[in-house]
């Protein structure tokens, strides 16, 4: 998927990309989980690229728990949203900086300038292995040693799901070879205007060993949206009636996130490496 694909798909959704993690039937599970991770693991104060960071929902997060974030994207559209949403915080002054750039080229900024990296789009916008190696290498370079890279994948049945619930893309799973070449290959590829235009699909078995390459231990390996991607609405109803019935479930669904029975299913994963 190349750069200008990736750009024109996300400024497309304009808004709708900062309110998704709002929303019970999109992406309010997800934000819930990644966030307690990413809490779980970040040491105080930390100094954090999020890279790939769109209207800056999880950068103006970060910063409102007191780390100092640069928020980094290739929309510009998006990077005025976020602009526009940090103006109008007080911890926006803890966003050091928001600026236009590629998960493949962060030559920006120095080798080890971060204690921390979120990266939870670039890597499976990128079909290419080359890019993705690209990707991985400059995370680490820009991380300094012991610093901790979050970085979303989807699974390949997560592609195969996705094309499944579209109805604009059923065409595709009769085409010859399109099913065959996602499950072998995990690459991704869509004609349809205005979709995902192409991705790249992981297997939760590979995830470790490609980061272990670029000098990454995994710490873990998350579902982020648990067992209940389907439950979203329920869990919005037992919040309103139910708060501490709510907490607990939000803990359960947390702790069963890593489960490997799971992985393979998910929507989206959650990887946490550290740079050793």
């Amino acid at each position: 998927m190349s750069r200008e694909a990736v750009r024109d798909y996300y400024e497309h959704y304009g808004e709708r990309e900062w309110s998704r993690l709002d929303r019970p039937d999109d992406g309010a599970l997800e934000f819930a989980i990644n966030s307690r991770a990413i809490a779980a693991y970040l040491p105080s104060g930390a100094r954090i690229l999020d890279i790939g960071g769109g209207p800056g929902r999880y950068a103006l997060w970060l910063a409102g728990r007191g780390h100092r974030v640069t928020l980094a994207d290739l929309s510009p559209a998006l990077l005025t949203i976020a602009r526009e949403r940090a103006a109008a915080t007080a911890t926006g002054q803890l966003i050091e900086e928001i600026v236009e750039a590629d998960a493949c080229d962060l030559s920006r900024w120095a080798g080890g300038s971060f204690d921390a990296a979120l990266a939870l789009g670039p890597f499976y916008h990128l079909p290419d292995q080359a890019a993705r190696e690209r990707a991985a290498a400059e995370l680490a370079r820009v991380l300094r040693p012991g610093g901790l890279a979050f970085v979303a994948l989807i699974p390949r049945l997560g592609f195969l799901r996705r094309t499944i619930a579209n109805r604009a893309e059923w065409r595709h799973l009769s085409e010859p070879g399109f099913v065959g070449r996602l499950l072998a290959t995990g690459r991704f590829i869509n004609d349809e205007p205005g979709r995902f235009t192409g991705g790249y699909g992981t297997l939760p078995g590979e995830v470790a060993p490609f980061f272990a390459r670029f000098g990454f231990a995994q710490e873990a390996l998350l579902a982020s949206q648990s067992v209940a991607p389907d439950l979203q609405p329920i869990l919005t109803e037992l919040a309103t009636r139910d708060p501490q019935g709510y907490e607990a479930a939000m803990g359960a669904l947390f702790d069963v996130a890593s489960d490997p029975s799971i992985l393979g299913m998910s929507s989206h994963l959650l990887y946490v490496g550290r740079r050793v």
